[in-house]
């Protein structure tokens, strides 16, 4: 009884630990508490009658029964949202790498042989399940890098747009994944955008969008796309991202700014 306590425990725990966990291994943890239980059930039949009127008599093996169709249908769900998942990251990794394509054919001088393959939407590696994101401190600063962020936003505040796109992608470079990494994409994209460099902004936007989808930036960077799209006669994908912002971020300021972009490009 105490074997079949400890599963009823693994069970009810499954999830909170799957915040941290990908589906497969959340998947694999229901396999092993299914295992465990017709494991009990092994044992229970084995110590006899004596011990099945101990377990609380045949009651206990309906119980086994519930518990074993419950780990089926969880496995089930599971599975199907893990695929679920797969299809939206990979369709939204096609369309990620058809605006890049896209936004080469306006840019000047872009080089589309050079574009390569579009990383998966959210990157690499087993699909995570959907968790809400947990404030941190985030990564520590190397030596200079706040300077060299605060010398950007300087040059941008004077009016020196493509010096501070420059400057901006310059940080990126140097601090990948750096602490302020999210915020330099952003105002590189807005710099650009307000240096008139329209084409180049919208590829900005896409890339600050595809390295931090999830990001605190990732509304104003899918916003700003589709409106970089718009200004350059690409209505169609214009208005698809729009309508995205609000399916992604619904509680996001961004949304309402989307919708009235929308109105204003006659977005059906």
């Amino acid at each position: 009884m105490r074997g079949l306590v400890l599963a009823l425990g693994l069970l009810a725990a499954s999830p909170a630990l799957a915040q941290d966990q990908s589906l497969a291994d959340i998947r694999v943890e229901l396999g092993q508490l299914s295992a465990q239980i017709q494991g009990l059930r092994g044992e229970l039949v084995a110590s006899g009658q004596s011990g099945m009127q101990a377990a609380g008599g045949a009651s206990a093996l309906e119980r086994m029964d519930t518990m074993e169709a419950a780990l089926a249908r969880l496995t089930a769900q599971a599975e199907g949202l893990e695929n679920r998942i797969n299809r939206v990251v990979s369709d939204g990794t096609n369309r990620l790498g058809d605006l890049e394509f896209r936004l080469c054919e306006l840019e000047p001088g872009c080089d589309i042989a050079a574009i390569g393959t579009t990383p998966p939407l959210g990157g690499g590696g087993s699909v995570a399940a959907p968790a809400a994101p947990i404030p941190s401190a985030g990564p520590a600063m190397a030596m200079n890098e706040q300077a060299d962020f605060d010398r950007a936003k300087e040059v941008l505040g004077q009016g020196d747009f493509r010096g501070a796109a420059d400057l901006f992608a310059a940080y990126a470079e140097t601090y990948p994944g750096g602490a302020l990494s999210e915020e330099a994409m952003y105002l590189r994209a807005d710099a650009l955008r307000q240096a008139g460099e329209e084409a180049k902004a919208a590829r900005a936007f896409l890339d600050a969008f595809s390295a931090a989808p999830n990001g605190v930036r990732a509304p104003d960077n899918l916003l700003n796309l589709g409106k970089s799209l718009g200004n350059l006669g690409q209505k169609q994908e214009a208005c698809a991202t729009l309508a995205e912002v609000g399916v992604r971020f619904p509680q996001a300021p961004a949304m309402i700014e989307a919708g009235a972009s929308m109105r204003a490009l006659g977005c059906q």
